[in-house]
């Protein structure tokens, strides 16, 4: 059966649409016309703006094009969902915003404490690893589902854990918590381990998890979290077997291998950048300090023979 029968609203979602339209265009006003407010602020490099708008455009396609109806029919385009979001979306909105920005944010009285907390590296690892399990776990995912507010909320809380990761990892700013160098690949790497039994669990479980998936008033309920309440009292259906050739099992498993191999790419791209930095770096210091050993010799050469 074709998804069109849920609707316009239901499928490009315009309100959500309008509202990330807005806040594009505050970022541009805030970045441009508005930054003189800001005391250190600095014209609006064409790199940032391509990558917040990227941001912004693939948080759309997942949370606000057909993607997301999609991921309330199938687990396998859910993981597509999560990981893209959580893992891709995330580091691209705060490299797209300029630095002054995220200082005047971060200095604010109430915020400081709490992000110079949550930054820690240590502490973000393990408060987005442990986030991301729990989230997956079948009794907090069916009831999360349920319910419009609490999935709007727990959603946020995500996707704000995400960006208190990704901070240490992609972060530009004086003085914050951050990594350089082979440091990074291992902070990388430690999501990579603490994800991996949360869709261990998924891949290799013998029967389905979600009752959301497999029980139809469940899902009906869940479905009404993106299409009008209005369209799915007039349509006749059973569940998500309407809509995929997969069986419960064979998507479940399917989702866990996709959310796997997404982060294992996402990972090796930024693994790959934050190797490359790392050699630059040392490149350039290693050719730094043979330029200074050259010229205390020539400076010696210069003494001895005006000693001479």
């Amino acid at each position: 059966m074709p998804i069109s029968i849920f609707g316009f609203e239901a499928l490009w979602s315009p309100w959500y649409f309008g509202f990330l339209v807005l806040i594009t265009l505050l970022y541009f006003l805030i970045t441009t016309k508005w930054r003189y407010k800001f005391t250190d602020s600095e014209p609006l490099q064409t790199k940032q703006a391509l990558l917040f708008v990227s941001g912004m455009a693939l948080i759309y396609i997942l949370k606000g094009s057909p993607v997301d109806l999609l991921g309330h029919i199938t687990l396998t385009m859910h993981m597509v969902q999560m990981a893209l979001l959580l893992l891709l979306a995330a580091p691209l909105v705060i490299m797209g915003i300029p630095s002054y920005i995220w200082r005047a944010f971060i200095e604010l009285p109430i915020i400081n404490p709490l992000f110079m907390f949550f930054t820690k590296p240590l502490i973000a690892l393990l408060l987005f690893s442990l986030f991301f399990s729990v989230y997956h776990l079948p009794l907090v995912f069916d009831f999360v589902k349920q319910d419009m507010l609490i999935h709007s909320i727990v959603s946020t809380l995500l996707f704000v854990s995400a960006l208190l990761y990704w901070w240490p990892v992609v972060n530009n700013l004086e003085g914050m918590h951050k990594f350089h160098g082979l440091k990074k690949l291992g902070y990388l790497f430690g999501l990579s381990v603490l994800m991996t039994p949360a869709c261990a669990l998924i891949i290799f479980s013998t029967t389905p998890f979600y009752a959301t998936y497999s029980d139809g008033e469940a899902w009906m309920q869940a479905m009404a979290l993106c299409v009008p309440a209005g369209t799915l009292a007039q349509l006749n259906l059973s569940g998500p077997e309407l809509f995929t050739n997969m069986s419960l099992l064979e998507d479940q498993r399917t989702g866990g291998i996709t959310m796997k191999i997404i982060q294992e790419l996402v990972f090796t791209v930024f693994i790959w950048l934050v190797f490359h930095e790392w050699l630059k770096n040392e490149t350039a210091n290693a050719d730094e300090i043979t330029a200074k050993v050259l010229q205390d010799r020539k400076d010696m050469a210069y003494y001895r023979h005006n000693g001479q």
